[in-house]
């Protein structure tokens, strides 16, 4: 075994592995016995295409280049298609238009061209018509009007209104008696993990929603994912006891399925998330987050039991279940995300795809992360998975610690997955540790955990990350002297708020991040425009905490070099929140690099992007701690 400096460990990761052949799953479903899914892939431009499993086992792409199976609802998007005996409905990206497309046939459009977006649709095949999300942009881009539509398959203009007025809808769902139809929605400054309410009608003969009446929810109450049982039990996911459990509809009154101190969701910011699924009419595959990992369960509700099945997984997403099997997007520390096949009871899964195959790493060089808990301000205690530097060949020198990079996750209103992510082995590789934090406010730990970030975005976050690299500094795990900070969109404002107001890091990069939360709320989409009130407080009311919070209002006070990476697209956070800070660096004579790109919106899918933006932020790192790199790549201009 060689020795070499931390970070310039000759790595088996390269950046075009971060992308080549490299797949995203998303969005499984069955129609009758056939499986089909989302594939998101970097090498094709980041198309969303629409994939069947045939009868003989073998792939086959539904979507024809150049339509992209994409819904921009809510900016974030999420269930954009849906499936019915063999015929596939789904939202092209470029227009936004629903399509339809028939076997072996060419897609053609539902509805009307305009400014209209349609998301999370179901077919009610009672009634021959489509249930979806419409957001209407005609009147207003801002304060687009949002409401469950319904469309003529056979060719619509817009759909007709069937609920509406509040500020937000989703999850339409109709039984399969067609009798009953469900549905979420909310109002701001609500968002879905704060508070939302279940609604239910009865569908008339025409197909009105007659005698609606709120089931639950509140202002207080997050209710996500409604689902009818097979035999018309309602069913639905609430954290009204803390954690997001399950309950159900029985008897006209609302009982708990399962109850425990575990979470059976995740914050809903894309439509049509699923965490359970029904197998049978008293079987529930149910997946759910306990003590840093996803777990896969059989719910019995006849006896009420949990069946904990026995699988090598530690990440598990949109399971759907049949009487025999289970399906599922999942993952391990060591394995990446791939489509799989859980046979029922208990049988050994098997995979049906892998997203991005590891062969190129010899298994001794994967980091497997620790999880950690470690105490943070108010005496409070906070989360996150440390991956010390791994490289089979390499060792450091042994008088010398390890660089630490600290990730902080977007949203902020998420979390990490516990996911092998070739992203983070790039950096282990090299000999640079990884701490992926799970600040407070993070999901997976409870309603309260979430709550920690109410009125406190900008400083528990901050706190967090800080206190976990020095955490990890005092435990002798990595070189406090050279820690650097990185993230995306509301993780991009937690790092350069904590260079910002704290003296910790060395460096940061920013990947499409806040600067000013205050153009945030003035500027944003209409999904989060009122998020800030509960983060930070009303806007503009609150005027004066959002500039005390803001990095771009404090730049002086930066001394560490920022590297910023921007899609000119993006609608989310716009190219000014890092173009005002790059000119704010630039006149403090700091050192800063900014790199913008073309085509791109709130996060990178383009391959070329996604490789330049990592070696670009590598080179930045290596010019600021002082290391060489193993093998050259592209230079980044370093201003100041």
């Amino acid at each position: 075994m060689t020795q070499k400096p931390y970070g310039s460990w000759p790595s088996p990761v390269s950046t075009p592995m971060l992308t080549k052949d490299s797949i995203h799953f998303d969005q499984a479903l069955l129609d009758q016995d056939t499986l089909y899914w989302i594939e998101a892939r970097p090498s094709d431009a980041g198309r969303n295409i629409i994939v069947r499993r045939n009868p003989d086992g073998s792939f086959q792409d539904i979507t024809p280049a150049p339509f992209n199976a994409r819904t921009r609802a809510h900016e974030y998007g999420g269930r954009c298609y849906l499936v019915h005996n063999g015929t596939v409905f789904f939202t092209n990206f470029s227009d936004q238009r629903l399509y339809r497309q028939d076997p072996g046939k060419d897609p053609v459009p539902v509805t009307a061209e305009g400014p209209v977006r349609y998301a999370d649709m179901v077919f009610d095949s009672h009634h021959n018509r489509l249930l979806a999300v419409r957001e209407d942009h005609r009147l207003s881009d801002i304060q687009a009007e949002t409401s469950i539509v319904s469309i003529n398959p056979d060719g619509d203009d817009y759909g007709v209104v069937m609920v509406g007025g509040n500020d937000f809808y989703s999850d339409p769902r109709v039984s399969a008696d067609g009798s009953s139809v469900a549905w979420l929605t909310w109002n701001h400054p609500q968002m879905p993990w704060d508070g939302t309410e279940l609604w239910a009608a009865a569908v008339g003969h025409r197909g009105h929603f007659e005698h609606p009446q709120k089931i639950c929810g509140s202002v207080e109450e997050s209710v996500l994912q409604p689902v009818w049982s097979p035999d018309g039990i309602l069913t639905w996911v609430s954290d009204r006891d803390g954690y997001w459990n399950l309950y159900r509809l029985s008897g006209g009154r609302i009982e708990p399925i399962y109850p425990m101190a575990a979470e059976f969701a995740v914050p809903a910011w894309v439509f049509g998330l699923s965490t359970y699924s029904y197998a049978d009419r008293d079987t529930i595959a149910a997946t759910y987050f306990l003590h840093g990992t996803w777990r896969l369960g059989l719910i019995t509700l006849s006896s009420r039991t949990l069946q904990e099945l026995p699988e090598p997984y530690t990440y598990l997403a949109n399971p759907v279940a049949t009487s025999h099997s289970v399906f599922a997007i999942a993952g391990s520390w060591t394995e990446p995300e791939a489509l799989v096949e859980i046979p029922l009871p208990a049988g050994a899964p098997s995979i049906i795809k892998s997203s991005q195959g590891i062969s190129a790493m010899d298994p001794d060089d994967i980091s497997v992360p620790e999880l950690v808990e470690f105490p943070t301000a108010g005496g409070q205690t906070a989360y996150a998975a440390f991956y010390p530097p791994k490289n089979h060949s390499v060792t450091g020198p042994p008088d010398e610690k390890p660089p630490l990079m600290v990730i902080s996750h977007g949203g902020p209103t998420s979390s990490s997955a516990p996911l092998f992510k070739l992203g983070i082995q790039y950096w282990t590789t090299r000999g640079i540790a990884v701490a992926d934090v799970d600040y407070g406010g993070s999901t997976g730990y409870g309603r309260d955990y979430r709550r920690r970030l109410i009125d406190h975005w900008g400083i528990v976050d901050v706190e967090d990350c800080t206190n976990a690299a020095l955490f990890l500094a005092n435990r002798g795990l990595v070189d406090p002297e050279r820690m650097v900070i990185r993230g995306g969109s509301a993780g991009g404002f937690t790092t350069l708020a904590c260079l910002t107001f704290r003296d910790v890091f060395r460096a940061g990069a920013s990947y499409f991040g806040v600067s000013d939360i205050g153009a945030l709320a003035r500027e944003t989409h209409k999904f989060e425009s009122r998020y800030m009130d509960n983060l930070v407080g009303p806007w503009p009311e609150a005027q004066a905490v959002y500039e005390a919070r803001s990095p771009l209002f404090h730049a002086e006070q930066i001394t560490a070099p920022v590297i910023f990476f921007q899609g000119l697209e993006d609608k989310i956070v716009l190219p000014n929140q890092a173009e005002m800070m790059v000119a704010k660096m630039k006149d403090n004579h700091i050192p800063v690099a900014y790199i913008a790109f073309e085509g791109e919106g709130h996060g990178f899918r383009q391959a070329k992007n996604i490789q330049r933006s990592t070696e670009a932020e590598l080179y930045f790192y290596s010019r600021i701690l002082g290391f060489e790199l193993a093998s050259p790549v592209e230079p980044v201009e370093i201003e100041s």
